[in-house]
Formats: C-alpha cells, sequence, structure tokens
C-alpha cells in the first residue's frame, strides 16, 4: 500500500488529518465497504425504475414482523439524553466555535448539505473538528480581529458525513473514487473516537438521506468494522437517522432495527423530505406541488410523517427530533425579525405538544426560542414515554399532496434562491443566508426540482398561465436583474453566475430528473485531481 498525498490543501495542518495511519483506516473501510456501497446505489435506481413503472409506495409486508415486534434500541449515552436544541451548520472554524457555544445542547457538524465538498472546506473541517474535541480551538477574525474561543460549557458534538450518493473523487483507492461517506466518517472516527470517549462523550453521527433499511444495514456494519478496528466497544458509535426521504418514511421501524445496537433516533429533516416527495413523485402529475413556502409542516402530509416518526421512535426508545427552523435574525428591522421569532416559535410549540424530544435551528439567536417553547411544555429531559399510541398512519396519508397554489412569486422566488445558492456553493460556500434565511442544498434542491416539476407537467400559476421553459428563461433573466440591484454589479461580475444560471438552466429542462444538483455540480466545484491515492 502505497499513499501519496501532494500538498494541494493550503491548510499547513492537513498533515495531522492525512497521517499514513488515517489514510490506512479509511482505505481499510472502503475496501470492505465500497462494493456494498455501490450495490446499495444500483437497488436505489432499481426501485426508481420500479416507482416510474406503477409500483406504489408502501410499507413493506414482508418486514412487518420487525413493524409489530417488541423490541428497543440499545441503550442511550448520558449526554445524548436531552437534546431540546440542537443547532447545525457548515465545519468552518468560527461556525464551530459559536454554535458550541450557542447554548444548545448538541451541534451537528455537517460535512453534507451545509458544506460545499472542496477538497480545502473537508481537509479543515476536519483540522476544526479534532481541535474542538481537544478543546483546543480558537480563531481570530482577520477583518474584525476579533478572538473566539471555546466556552467552559459547550454542546454535544455531533457529525453528519456525506450521504452515499456523493464520492471523495480526491482520494483514490485501487483506482476508484473513495464513497464520501466512508471519508468523513473515517477520518473522524479515527481521529476523535478514543479522545471522545476519555472525555465522557463518544463519537456521535446523523445520517442522512437514507432510503432503505439496507442502507441503515450498511452503515451499522460500517460501525461494527471501525469499532473493531479501533479498539472501541461495539455499540460505542451512535447514530441518529435523518428521514428526509419519502421512501425512508415507510422504512422507520426497519432503519432502526438495523442500527439498534447504535442508534439513538430518527430526525425530521422537513427540507430534504420535500425535495424528496417531488423527486420520489416526478412522473406522477397528480402530485404537483404548491408554492414550497406553502408547504408547511401543518399540511397533511407533513404531520403523518412527523407523527409516525414520533410514534415510532418511543415504542422502540428513541429520540424524535423535530425539523429545522431556517430562520435568521432580520437585522434593522426589529417588526419583521419579531414575525420571524414568532413563526419559530409556533412551529417549536406544534413539534413540544406533538411528542418531540428536542428540535433543531440553524442560528444562535434561536436557541433561546425554542428552548423557552419546549420548555413551556416539557418538564423532563425527553418526552420518551408519550408512546402516542392514537398514531395510525397509511401509505396514503404519507402521500397525500399538498394543497395550495402556484404563484409568480414562487416561481421568482425558486429562481433567486436556486441561482444564488449554487453560485455560492460553486465558490465553496454551502450554507448561504438569503431573505432572512439560512439556505443549504436541500432548500436549492427544492427550487429547482419544482421547476422541473412544473415544466414537466405543465402547471398552472394561479393567473392562468402554464410554467414552460421559456417562462423560465425569461425570469430568470428577469431576476438576475434583481439581483445584481441587491448584491451590486461587482459582485455580480466577481461571482460564478454564469455557471450557476448555466446549470439550474440545465437542471430545470433536462428531459430527466437529476438525482442531486450536487452530483451534477461537483466537477465544476473543485479540481478533482486525486491528491491522496491508495494502491495495493
Amino acid at each position: 500500500m502505497t499513499p501519496d498525498h501532494p500538498a494541494a490543501v493550503t491548510n499547513d495542518r492537513k498533515d495531522e488529518i492525512l497521517t499514513p495511519d488515517a489514510i490506512a483506516f479509511v482505505a481499510r473501510l472502503t475496501r470492505e465497504f465500497a462494493p456494498r456501497h455501490a450495490a446499495l446505489l444500483a437497488a436505489r435506481a432499481t426501485r426508481r425504475k420500479a416507482l416510474a413503472a406503477g409500483a406504489a409506495l408502501d410499507f413493506d409486508p414482508a418486514t412487518k414482523p420487525i413493524r409489530d415486534g417488541d423490541w428497543c434500541v440499545g441503550e442511550i449515552p448520558h449526554d445524548l439524553r436531552r437534546r431540546v436544541v440542537e443547532i447545525t451548520g457548515p465545519v468552518d472554524r468560527k461556525m464551530i466555535i459559536n454554535a458550541l457555544n450557542s447554548g444548545a445542547d448538541a451541534f451537528m457538524a455537517d460535512f453534507e448539505d451545509a458544506t460545499a465538498p472542496t477538497w480545502s472546506n473537508l481537509v479543515e473541517g476536519q483540522v476544526n473538528i479534532r481541535d474542538a474535541v481537544r478543546r483546543t480551538i480558537a480563531y481570530t477574525d482577520p477583518v474584525t480581529n476579533k478572538s473566539y474561543a471555546l466556552a467552559n460549557t459547550i454542546a454535544t458534538l455531533m457529525v453528519r458525513p456525506r450521504g452515499l450518493h456523493l464520492p471523495e473523487a480526491h482520494m483514490t483507492v485501487d483506482g476508484e473514487a473513495v464513497p464520501g461517506a466512508l471519508f468523513d466518517a473515517g477520518l473522524f472516527l479515527f481521529h476523535n473516537a478514543r479522545e471522545l470517549i476519555e472525555r465522557g462523550s463518544g463519537p456521535y453521527f446523523y445520517l442522512p438521506k437514507l432510503e432503505h433499511a439496507i442502507e441503515a444495514e450498511w452503515w451499522n456494519d460500517v460501525f461494527v468494522a471501525a469499532e473493531e478496528a479501533l479498539g472501541l466497544r461495539r455499540g460505542v458509535i451512535k447514530a441518529t437517522v435523518l428521514i428526509e426521504t419519502l421512501p425512508a418514511a415507510f422504512q422507520m421501524d426497519e432503519i432502526l432495527f438495523a442500527l439498534r445496537e447504535h442508534a439513538a433516533g430518527l430526525n425530521c429533516g422537513r427540507w430534504d423530505y420535500i425535495f424528496s416527495f417531488i423527486k420520489t413523485r416526478r412522473d406522477d402529475a397528480s402530485a404537483l406541488l404548491p408554492d414550497r413556502v406553502q408547504v408547511s409542516m401543518t399540511q397533511p402530509c407533513m404531520r403523518a410523517y412527523t407523527q409516525l416518526v414520533i410514534r415510532t421512535c418511543h415504542r422502540r426508545g428513541a429520540f424524535a427530533m423535530g425539523g429545522m427552523a431556517a430562520q435568521i435574525p432580520v437585522k434593522n428591522d426589529p417588526g419583521a425579525n419579531d414575525v420571524a421569532f414568532e413563526r419559530v416559535r409556533a412551529d417549536k410549540l406544534r413539534e413540544v405538544n406533538d411528542g418531540h424530544d428536542g428540535t433543531w435551528v440553524a442560528h444562535p439567536a434561536l436557541v433561546a426560542v425554542a428552548r423557552e417553547a419546549f420548555a413551556a411544555h416539557m418538564t423532563g429531559d425527553n418526552q420518551l414515554d408519550r408512546m402516542r399510541e392514537d398514531v395510525h398512519v397509511t401509505a396514503a396519508e404519507l402521500l397525500q399532496t399538498p394543497a395550495g397554489t402556484r404563484t409568480e412569486e414562487g416561481l421568482r422566488l425558486n429562481v433567486r434562491v436556486g441561482v444564488q445558492y449554487i453560485e455560492a456553493w460553486l465558490r465553496g460556500n454551502g450554507a448561504v443566508p438569503l431573505y432572512h434565511m439560512m439556505e443549504d442544498a436541500a432548500t436549492a434542491e427544492i427550487s429547482r426540482t419544482q421547476l422541473w416539476q412544473w415544466v414537466r407537467h405543465g402547471a398552472s400559476l394561479d393567473d392562468g398561465r402554464v410554467v414552460t421553459r421559456e417562462l423560465v428563461a425569461r425570469v430568470i433573466d428577469e431576476e438576475l436583474v434583481r439581483i445584481g440591484t441587491e448584491i451590486g454589479a461587482e459582485r455580480m461580475r466577481s461571482g460564478r453566475f454564469a455557471d450557476a444560471v448555466t446549470l439550474f438552466l440545465d437542471l430545470v429542462n433536462a428531459k430527466e430528473l437529476a438525482e442531486f444538483l450536487t452530483l451534477a455540480a461537483y466537477p465544476l466545484l473543485d479540481e478533482l485531481t486525486p491528491r491522496v491515492v491508495v494502491k495495493r
């Protein structure tokens, strides 16, 4: 085995992460699990073809014994038993410090939707996580000269690796790109698992975009192999699974069962779930969604999904985490800021009253709002005793199309968000504040898939106009003028708007819906020359 990793990363501490032993560990996981990983992606494609041919989404009769069985997940560690407020964000140094200091119970460091996977972002993110675990992380802003360091009390760290669909082209093993999930999880575990355990915590994960229990089985086996290789007690790794795809909504019990020795709970990944609803039902003209702002958590299909998460989790002794509040403070407009915060408060009150054990926010300013809402209706650390036996969800309820209207402003918002997010992502920024919301890849996915869906099925706006390619192209031209007035001509010239518009149009106009915009954009993001090459 000959690891070769030329100095391609500007971070002068890259060699602390890309050590020969760490590289060998990731390579070991890759050799053992990459063949099954490829089979999982092939199985996804097979299931999609079946849906296109008329197969119906439903609960699997073959796994009914698991759904009906009397079983629970393994014991959950003490620092994961109170998760009232969790904050999420990218893995840049300042964000990690602020999130850990935010007063939240847990912080999910996100290598997936909130991080554009440039080589420098990924390696520097691992450096930042390593320093945070050892409490040596510090940062001085080069513009303001303000210094940042960890407080005495910080949030519990959790890490979200990339989804199964994303490769890591900068590292190859035996000539093949390493799955991004194994690169992110492998490096985190190798450098931090023992240190976290010695400090009284553990290696905790969020697992994104699972579609089926066989994918959870794969992750469970990865965890077992990692525990054995690193000399860890079996089951010390814990994972919370994001239920953020429509197929996974029919597999909740099965996913927890597959991961039960490593499972800590399920989370309602609302934005990706809406994206998946569109993508999974792309060929169904009866599943046309209204404007994305109208697809709220009070829609019947969203209520069915979130309440099923609570019932499933509590029956199995696992935590049911609520969805993301993506609002950010509205500067210089107290009235608008009050309205935004009141929406967050109402959302969190709904979650706690339904029985969720905790929730997500995207900005430190929302931590107190969410905590107050939960404190008003939850007396203990969690609500595992609320079994929600009144909840009985059918496939028809999960598949009910959200009601509402399609408007010109909804079309224009999709364009503004989609184009600006892709442009920022191509510059290496995966978490983008736009119009008082923190946008990540999930909301950009809604924007472009929704327009594809409207064009594909000739959807009508509320004024009677049909959404066509020509209409979308004209709106893009008009919205680029608006964006230019908002951010300035120089910023428009220096950015990557030409690439972003071309890609956005290609995605909206494609004959077949692209599975993920990040896959389509990946070759435009970074030079994909392998930096780490492992050969036998």
